[in-house]
Order: C-alpha cells, then sequence, then structure tokens
C-alpha cells in the first residue's frame, strides 16, 4: 500500500473517533506541514481561518511546547483571545490535542466531542495511528540529481518536451522523473512537488 492509500484509510477511523472533527498537520517545517487534514465545522474553519487564530491557538503552541498528549482541559497555556470557548460554538466543547516529533518537523493533531471528555483510552488510539502517520511520512532530506533536475526544469517554465530534450532523455523518461519525486514529496501534482521541494529547500 503507497502512503498516499495508507493516510486515505486512516481518515475514516480518525473520523470515526472524533464526532466533532479532528485535524492533523504533519511535519512542520518552516512553518508549513508536509501534509494537513481537518474535518471541523467549516464555519469554525472559516472563522479560525479569518481571525489567523493559528498564530494564537494555545493548543498548537502547546503542541510546539511539548510531546505527548493532553485533553483541552489539562492545558495551561493562556487564551486571551478565548479561541477554546468560541469552538463550543461549533460543537468542539471537549477535545485532546497529540504531538510528536522534533521540533524541526513536528506533528500536531487534535480531536473534538460535544458530549463528554475522551477517556483516556480514546485518545491512545488516536494517538497511536498519528504516531504511525508521523513515522510514515518522515519528509525526504534529498533528492536524487535526476529528480531535482526534472523538478527544476518544470519549475522554470519548461514544458515536458523541452525539460526532455535539455536532459538529453525521453519524454517518458522525464515523466517516470517526475512521477517519482511526486511519490518521495507525497504529492499529488508535479506543481505540488516543487511547491514541497523549495520549502524544503531541496531544489
Amino acid at each position: 500500500m503507497s502512503v498516499r492509500s495508507d493516510i486515505e484509510a486512516q481518515l475514516d477511523q480518525l473520523a470515526g473517533m472524533a464526532p466533532s472533527g479532528f485535524f492533523f498537520a504533519l511535519h512542520i517545517r518552516f512553518a508549513l506541514p508536509l501534509l494537513h487534514h481537518q474535518t471541523y465545522d467549516p464555519g469554525w474553519t472559516d472563522h479560525y481561518t479569518e481571525q489567523a487564530y493559528a498564530l494564537r491557538d494555545p493548543i498548537i503552541a502547546w503542541g510546539f511546547s511539548t510531546t505527548g498528549t493532553a485533553r483541552w482541559s489539562e492545558i495551561e497555556i493562556p487564551d486571551p483571545f478565548g479561541i477554546l470557548e468560541q469552538a463550543k460554538d461549533f460543537g468542539m466543547v471537549y477535545g485532546f490535542a497529540v504531538s510528536c516529533g522534533p521540533v524541526k518537523s513536528r506533528t500536531i493533531a487534535s480531536a473534538a466531542r460535544s458530549d463528554r471528555e475522551f477517556t483516556s483510552e480514546e485518545i491512545d488510539r488516536f494517538a497511536h495511528i498519528i504516531y504511525a502517520l508521523h513515522d510514515r511520512t518522515e519528509p525526504p532530506t534529498s533528492l536524487t540529481r535526476a529528480q531535482i533536475d526534472a523538478l527544476r526544469l518544470i519549475a522554470e517554465g519548461d514544458r515536458h518536451a523541452a525539460a526532455a530534450a535539455k536532459l538529453k532523455i525521453s519524454e517518458s523518461a522525464l515523466k517516470a522523473r517526475l512521477n517519482s519525486a511526486r511519490q518521495r514529496l507525497l504529492a499529488r501534482t508535479t506543481a505540488e512537488a516543487i511547491q514541497r521541494a523549495r520549502d524544503y529547500r531541496l531544489i
């Protein structure tokens, strides 16, 4: 099973554990995650984004300050903007957070429900999946010279035929290089692969 397929298979499991939604951001580097996903109420997501709460969220601050798991009610980081109180209006009354990995490549996740605190067993099950996803999606620290050359030429605006000619390879060989780069960077498109390679300073 590919990494992408593995992640897709885990999403339903995570959703089943979080009645009011969940989110994860895998391998946050240079302020950007390698992969992220969330299922919170769209109204909350819009409000959260409009208010730039990611920069002020005590859950995110907690996630960067430590590793492990904690219920929201146990996190003592100040919340001067009342973010957690506002979240209650969207069914996110109880929740917990998960944090793992080195600070230079931190994974942070959270889940919510409206009716009760999560049990320790529920938190452990959710966290186990997040830890596995973190381990499975470790970003590459390098690309092959062939992958770098192919991505750079496309990034500079060359079409496939022109890039292949410059590299003195067939167009199908170029596409194979781009495909291998996408897989290594967990990217759906070549444009996404180029952006991730730049974000991680690989090209």
